[in-house]
């Protein structure tokens, strides 16, 4: 970008770089990809964050997958279709916290060995029904508030993790209202 000298954005100028500066700093340090040196938050930390994260889908895609093969009852048909659909939107959400491990150059953490205590979600079988849709809705209540939490520690400083988090957290919110409404019915 070339220097902005327009008076209405005097104030942001301090934060634009002159096209050599870009390429020159482009060229630090190429082997961290896409984290250059403008990466304003901690990276160690925002991994750590998005491991447990990670963990925490595994634990729902393992929980939601057992209530689908567990539900029994007279409305169990529609119930075990919503288990099978989270259980799959979750795994796609592991997936795309696992890339973004990689893209700040970390590693996506899929070990079995304490996955649990890594997961802020518990993995609560339940035994009927009306349990498992309610230990699904707390694993969801769970979920929401920790991606709050992270959307708030990165503020500004990872916007794409920041976006991404915000597009699995509406999810969370929504597979939150289903199991809400399936809780009320049965």
């Amino acid at each position: 970008m070339k220097q902005v000298t327009n008076e209405a954005t005097a104030g942001n100028q301090s934060v634009l770089s002159d096209i050599q500066t870009l390429r020159k700093r482009a060229r630090q340090h190429i082997e961290k990809g896409a984290v250059t040196l403008g990466y304003a938050a901690d990276r160690d930390t925002v991994i750590r964050l998005l491991n447990e994260a990670l963990a925490t889908e595994l634990v729902c895609v393992l929980r939601y997958k057992r209530h689908y093969f567990m539900a029994k009852g007279i409305h169990s048909e529609s119930v075990k279709a919503e288990f099978l659909q989270h259980a799959n939107e979750e795994m796609e959400h592991a997936d795309r916290l696992a890339k973004r491990i990689t893209e700040l150059g970390g590693e996506p953490n899929f070990s079995p060995v304490g996955l649990s205590d890594r997961s802020h979600a518990e993995y609560v079988a339940g035994d009927t029904l009306n349990a498992m849709i309610k230990e699904d809705l707390i694993a969801e209540r769970i979920a929401i508030e920790s991606y709050r939490e992270m959307i708030a520690y990165l503020a500004e400083n990872d916007p794409t993790t920041q976006r991404m988090l915000k597009e699995i957290l509406a999810m969370e919110e929504e597979h939150a209202e289903d199991l809400a409404s399936l809780l009320a019915s049965v």
